[in-house]
């Protein structure tokens, strides 16, 4: 494909494979050389051409920003990929895309705990979901601060029995050397690993969703087993 901003070829191919040199020397370097990280392939924009070369090379999870994106790839893609929901979702969206995502990403609000609870109990299934957790307190960025989550988990485990809890997600603020970011990486680490020694029902803490096209390789080296890579597989998009 070309890149039509920089009018350079980019092959998909050739990013996967830098990227998984990176994730293996992210993981050797912090001493996790037997741990996995699973690559959330982000298509906002995506054609379903470059989606399905994606999937080709061995690209299973897509994750999608908006509910609108997800069910159109989803009519034309099927049941083959996960599907991943990564961004804002709205209560009155919850509706359109419980019975076909494998994982929120984004719950940080008891109000959208109540509809995935409900919609999901009316289908008989539960609805797995991530906290997203504004770990740098950004204005500009939806989350739970630190301090809150593990009261939301407590109320979640309380009362919404069709919600499993997965673990955390977060987003860093955007660094030109990512190194400037650690600590936010690093917070959330610490923060699962005093929410996993609570042992709560329903809840487990074997996901930490953190790291993109610019910072990943940090993410991973403070424990981040599922990044979220757009731009760093398909190449810069104009949205």
């Amino acid at each position: 494909m070309i890149d039509s901003k920089e009018g350079i070829k980019i092959s998909i191919r050739d990013n996967l494979k830098v990227i998984e040199e990176n994730i293996n020397e992210a993981l050797i370097k912090s001493g996790r050389e037997s741990d996995t990280v699973e690559i959330i392939a982000v298509t906002k924009t995506v054609d379903i051409d470059r989606i399905k070369e994606a999937i080709d090379l061995g690209l299973n999870n897509i994750g999608e920003n908006r509910v609108q994106e997800l069910i159109k790839k989803y009519d034309i893609l099927g049941k083959g990929p996960d599907y991943h929901m990564i961004g804002h979702l709205q209560s009155n969206k919850v509706k359109y895309i419980i019975d076909k995502v494998k994982l929120i990403h984004s719950l940080d609000r008891i109000s959208l705990a109540k509809e995935l609870n409900k919609r999901a109990k009316s289908l008989n299934i539960h609805a797995n979901a991530l906290i997203q957790v504004n770990v740098a307190e950004e204005e500009t960025k939806f989350g739970l601060k630190i301090e809150e989550v593990i009261p939301f988990i407590e109320n979640i485990v309380a009362k919404f029995e069709n919600i499993r809890i997965k673990g955390l997600m977060t987003i860093a603020p955007f660094a030109e050397n990512p190194e400037d970011v650690r600590w936010v990486f690093r917070s959330l680490r610490q923060l699962r690993d005093k929410i996993a020694n609570e042992k709560y029902p329903n809840v487990d803490m074997d996901i930490l969703s953190m790291g993109m096209t610019n910072d990943y390789k940090i993410a991973i080296e403070e424990g981040a087993n599922m990044i979220r890579i757009g731009t760093g597989l398909f190449g810069k998009r104009n949205y």
